[in-house]
């Protein structure tokens, strides 16, 4: 068949080719389809470039599916040397995808790629060292380096930009480099493309982001460019640039804050005496402070962001947002509100992280939102989390203008079938009631209806929030704690429960002949309760024998001889400590004497506080925000100097005008504007505070950074030759002809700069014509078609740049005797190549392939014996675990052994060396293409007490082969990981194996009479009991004994009651007894009971079985 035939048979049917991956068995041994992939290595050893072309689309397209086309790699990276450089540009995307998975066979053509790092065209430069950089090998470290300092200076932005790309790439590889990567990051840092700036950036972030030295001399340079870099580039420079701020510049609002301090607190009330006195002496020295003058960088920063807020990428708008919020004056930061609220229109994940910053945002800039409160309302359609956030902002915004429209929509968002929702929406009442004195009897009469709703769950959230309500003011309030008093035998949430006894203890005095009726009902129900009520019950059973020892004397002692022998520690102890406490004896101690003031003394109010009060000392917008903790990798927010670091440090040496002479020069100088000239539109009213210091330095500013901009292009000058100025000039020439108009649309202040830098242009032609005259025929050739070639690609986009390009040249000083060197042609070239950036998208990513778990035993077998009654005699324990529950664990990943892969499994299976060790069965898989020698255990790291018997040396494992090996541990039953070394003979790697509980047992087989006489001797402390509610799929015995079974390896009990079930077994190591009964109650409940002499192991034991039950 030939290759094209082949090709449309591939074509046509490939509704019918199977799908690889979804299904665990489908590999090369059970698909029939072996010759997988034949058409494709045909076509791509075709010598016609067509088929090989067609073969690229199609696994790049495969590869875009989500399917493994690793097994192409010799075939694919054959033609990376193709002459065909749309073949070569597909090649290097899948080499990108798998050069990290097939180390061996790419450094095999790692010469090719170093030859791609010269190739004219721009893409295959970038192309190669995307490739190089991703292959994951220390011995490459030099030719990376040496790669990526070298497209550090190339011509193209788009291969500087990969090169920026290359730089984490490389560090995380080799951190001993960074010094050397540190010298390119500040070479590329001075690059004035706006398509390496937010790489540069984000590599500076990644390798050294506490170099903040290497930012000042391209700060306003930064600031300038940062409206014209990409979407993504300018999230990360804006980030970057607001840690920058808050080092360099002083606090805009620092004679404000505690000036209006009080006014803020007015939220969140706190009346602390020393407090306040120190305020007042801070507030005291504020006439001895200088004014607050802004810096002008500070300034050219907020103005240079502020447009962004229109930016269609949320997460450019959240960024300049944080920007505002931490570096902005308070009178400003009121502009990101609309634009935060434009974005809660978008999909629920861009609402979620929205709303988490509106809701830190709005405790201290309550007044920012209040405009926007409707756009917080609630819509039957938004999910639980969303609503939840929209009510935190709300209670943040609740004052007393708007407190009755406010407590209007809760009243109907209790109504809601979202639970969930419901208590939070009636936790917000409370809070609302707590900040806002005038409505507090409002809402807690609102509240008392509640309590008579059909619903428990609203019942019960009443009844908690009712209980911290009542603590303010509860003399005023006897009526309701007897109402609630009556609920108590009708609420079930033991929640509600607690709080309604500690209502009545804590109030005793108030509700005198009901708190002892109470303590009766509720020592008749003492051990059925949960143990947060038992305490409370102890609790009230102490305050009424300290206040009403006559009528509660017998029921306190009862109570606590009750509790003296509970099966809760924590229980036990209160009860003992309570005993010494309220009954006096001849050993009790002095603190009895004053048992009234520990029980009764008054106790604060709660202060019902937002979730939200203090994370905003995490960055808005971060992970770690949103976390509410700290995320690897998260740097934090610097605090504001206490006084301004010297701002000279941003300036860029302003060359000497006097010495100019040439006709250009004395025009520039007579036309030098400020980058951002004084607009009448430009400050909106927020900034008239600032308007005197803005206007007062902007040329500075402008001027420094013009000079900053000229400098990095003089220096880039000095790669180009003279001859290629001249083109520069032709093309310059004719396409301001085709923009004039739409450039003076948009910038009618910079006519007058156009008109004189044409006229400059034209002397410098005439200044270099015989240059001119000796340019080479096949270079000007080649240079005018890759130019006509990309005109009309990028007309539209290149003619944006032009525009800051001619910012940028208008104001040049001539450092040297050459004049400016770079190119239109490279420009238009840098901006077509903004569209290919999604070259980038196709990142290397592992492939694992399924593991087949090691079947011991027919899973049939397993079923039909597992009701049986089974005695050591009759099986051997590993006929108890099925199979399918045999988990296979990671121990090496392919990868991270350079192809080896290790994987294990704990067997089951007694060890015949020494039955006190865990049997682990260990499979080694050699997925590289040569031999695998000397495999081998050194190094054993143990705890104390701990053992391990190697496997014997495994020789040799051949290329694709698999070996299983079985080695001993002792674990001391305890699950601390053996850490080893595994040794082949060229590596060693450091793994690490720690058992599951389950897997530190094995079965043992008694009698029911037998089980029953050992549950007997292990009671009290040595036996832990849960309640559970079974998983919807736990409906018969069935799956229970098999969900027990292989969550530990245990042995069945036979069992005459229909609803027990009992398993029991023995550590492997020291031979414990381990007993679990599993009796289930009526609809789904089950109690859970594990006896066991290590308290240690039978509490994890539980765990492990609650959760495997509950699913």
């Amino acid at each position: 068949m030939s290759a094209s035939s082949a090709f449309s048979d591939e074509k046509g049917g490939s509704s019918s080719e199977p799908e690889y991956g979804h299904d665990p068995a489908s590999g090369g041994i059970f698909s029939s389809d072996y010759k997988r992939h034949d058409d494709l290595k045909e076509m791509l050893d075709s010598n016609k470039d067509s088929l090989k072309l067609e073969a690229m689309k199609r696994i790049v397209a495969m590869i875009a599916r989500g399917k493994n086309a690793s097994d192409l790699f010799p075939a694919v990276v054959k033609n990376v040397a193709c002459k065909n450089i749309e073949v070569k540009k597909l090649v290097y995307v899948y080499l990108v995808r798998y050069a990290e998975e097939q180390q061996d066979l790419a450094l095999l053509s790692i010469s090719t790629f170093q030859r791609g790092l010269k190739d004219p065209n721009q893409l295959i430069r970038a192309s190669a060292l995307r490739v190089l950089s991703s292959i994951r090998v220390t011995i490459i470290v030099p030719i990376m380096m040496l790669a990526i300092k070298e497209a550090a200076s190339d011509m193209s932005p788009y291969v500087r930009k990969t090169a920026a790309h290359a730089i984490p790439k490389l560090h995380s590889l080799d951190p001993e480099q960074k010094d050397q990567l540190i010298e390119v990051i500040e070479k590329l840092l001075a690059d004035k493309t706006t398509l390496v700036a937010g790489s540069v950036v984000m590599a500076f972030e990644e390798v050294c982001p506490d170099r903040i030295d290497l930012i000042h001399k391209n700060y306003r340079k930064l600031c300038n460019l940062l409206i014209d870099v990409e979407e993504w580039g300018q999230v990360v420079i804006i980030n970057m640039l607001t840690r920058y701020a808050r080092t360099q510049f002083l606090n805009p609002n620092v004679n404000e804050s505690l000036l209006e301090e009080s006014g803020e607190r007015a939220f969140y009330a706190s009346d602390d005496d020393e407090e306040d006195e120190d305020k007042k002496a801070e507030a005291a020295a504020l006439p001895k402070r200088k004014p607050y003058v802004m810096d002008p960088d500070h300034r050219l920063l907020l103005r240079n962001t502020k447009p962004l807020l229109q930016s269609r990428n949320a997460a450019v708008v959240m960024a300049v947002a944080q920007l505002y919020f931490h570096l902005a004056p308070k009178a400003e930061v009121g502009v990101i509100a609309k634009a935060l609220v434009r974005l809660m229109r978008s999909h629920s994940e861009v609402q979620y992280v929205v709303l988490q910053n509106v809701a830190t945002m709005s405790i201290k800039r309550r007044g920012m939102f209040e405009p926007y409160l409707k756009s917080f309302y609630i819509r039957s359609t938004d999910p639980t989390q969303i609503k939840i956030l929209k009510l935190e902002v709300l209670t943040n915004l609740a004052n007393e203008t708007n407190i009755s429209t406010i407590l209007r929509e809760f009243q109907t968002y209790i109504k809601s079938m979202d639970k969930d929702f419901v208590a939070a929406s009636i936790q917000a009442i409370g809070r609302c009631a707590t900040n806002i004195g005038e409505v507090r009897d409002t809402c807690l009469n609102g509240l008392v209806q509640l309590l008579s709703n059909r619903d428990e769950l609203v019942v019960a959230e009443s009844v908690v929030v009712i209980k911290k309500l009542l603590q303010m003011q509860p003399e005023q309030h006897s009526d309701i704690i007897k109402h609630m008093a009556k609920l108590i035998d009708s609420i079930q949430v033991p929640m509600a429960r607690a709080s309604i006894l500690w209502l009545i203890g804590e109030y005793c005095e108030h509700v005198p002949k009901i708190s002892p009726d109470v303590l009766r009902k509720m020592a008749k129900t003492f051990t059925n309760e949960e143990d947060i009520v038992k305490l409370q019950i102890i609790n009230l059973a102490a305050k009424l024998y300290l206040t009403n020892s006559k009528q509660t004397k017998l029921l306190t002692q009862y109570v606590l001889n009750l509790a003296k022998y509970d099966q809760n520690y924590d229980i036990r102890d209160r009860a003992r400590f309570i005993r010494q406490l309220i009954v006096p004896t001849d050993k009790s101690g002095a603190l009895s004497k004053y048992a009234k003031k520990l029980f009764l003394a008054l106790k604060p109010a709660p202060v019902l506080e937002s979730p939200f009060k203090d994370r905003d000392h995490f960055q808005l917008g971060s992970l770690s925000h949103l976390l509410n903790a700290k995320a690897g990798g998260y740097q934090e927010l610097p605090d504001w100097p206490e006084s301004a670091p010297d701002p000279s440090v941003r300036n860029v040496e302003i060359p000497d005008w006097s010495k100019c002479t040439s006709r250009k020069d004395r025009k520039e100088k007579k036309v030098e504007k400020p980058f951002y000239p004084d607009s009448d539109g430009e400050s909106g009213p927020t900034e008239s505070a600032d308007s005197e210091s803005d206007s007062g330095s902007r040329s500075e500013s402008a001027t420094a950074s013009d000079v900053s901009a000229s400098g990095s292009e003089s220096e880039e000058s000095g790669e180009e030759t003279e001859s290629e100025e001249e083109e520069e000039d032709e093309e310059e020439e004719k396409k301001k002809k085709k923009r004039l108009d739409k450039i003076k649309a948009k910038k009618p202040v910079e006519e007058s700069a156009e008109s004189e830098q044409s006229s400059g242009a034209e002397d410098r032609k005439r200044g270099r014509k015989a240059v001119k005259n000796q340019k080479s025929a096949s270079e000007s050739e080649s240079e005018s078609e890759s130019s006509e070639s990309e005109e009309e690609e990028s007309e539209e986009e290149s003619g944006e740049e032009s525009e800051s390009d001619t910012d940028i040249r208008k104001k040049k000083t001539p450092l040297s005797k050459q004049p400016p060197k770079q190119s239109k042609k490279e420009s238009k070239k840098e901006t077509q190549e903004m569209s290919l950036l999604d070259l980038d998208d196709f990142e290397p990513t592992t492939a694992t392939a399924p593991v087949t778990p090691v079947n011991f035993m027919s899973s049939s077998l397993v079923s039909d014996l597992e009701g049986l009654s089974l005695t050591d005699s009759i099986l051997a324990p590993t006929t108890i675990a099925p199979s399918g529950s045999l988990k296979m664990y990671e121990l090496l990943h392919r990868i991270k052994g350079e192809g080896l892969a290790v994987e294990y499994c704990f067997s089951r299976q007694p060890f015949s060396s020494d039955p006190n060790m865990v049997a682990v069965q260990i499979q080694f898989t050699n997925n590289t293409n040569s031999e695998t020698k000397n495999l081998h255990i050194e190094e054993p790291k143990l705890q104390s007490g701990m053992r391990i018997r190697e496997f014997s040396e495994i020789e040799v494992l051949a290329a694709g082969d698999s070996v299983n090996v079985v080695m001993g541990i002792d674990f001391c039953d305890s699950t601390q990981a053996a850490n080893f070394q595994l040794c082949t003979h060229t590596r060693k790697f450091f793994v690490t194996i720690q058992p599951p509980v389950g897997e530190l047992m094995t079965p043992a087989f008694l009698t029911e009479n037998d089980f029953k006489k050992e549950q007997g001797k292990l009671m009290g402390m040595n036996e832990i009991s849960e309640k559970l509610s079974l998983g919807q799929k736990c409906v018969n015995e069935h799956i229970i004994v098999e969900r027990v079974t292989a969550t530990a390896n245990l042995s069945r009990v036979p069992c005459g009651s229909d609803k027990e079930c009992r398993f029991a077994g023995k550590t492997v190591s020291s031979g414990c007894l381990v007993l679990v009964t599993v009796a289930t109650k009526e609809g789904i409940g089950a109690q859970l009971t594990v006896n066991c002499e290590k308290m240690v192991i039978g509490t994890m034991l539980v765990k492990d079985i609650l959760q495997a039950l509950s699913l």
